[in-house]
């Protein structure tokens, strides 16, 4: 699993358990320890606008 330095609204640690979560076999952490250790202390979650809602309506 990458982790690049982003934005502390997308490095959350909701990724990170996600990607923990479906390794199978193997999990390899590769990115700086400061935002690896940043993602576990950030529980902020931000609701997302996807539009998905917006799309569905429009298929009708």
């Amino acid at each position: 699993m990458v982790i690049p330095p982003a934005s502390p609204m997308l490095i959350t640690r909701n990724l990170l358990y996600t990607g923990i979560t479906r390794a199978k076999k193997l999990l390899i952490i590769v990115g700086i320890e400061k935002v690896v250790e940043f993602m576990i202390q950030n529980i902020d979650i931000k609701k997302r606008n996807t539009g998905l809602e917006f799309k569905m309506r429009e298929i009708r």
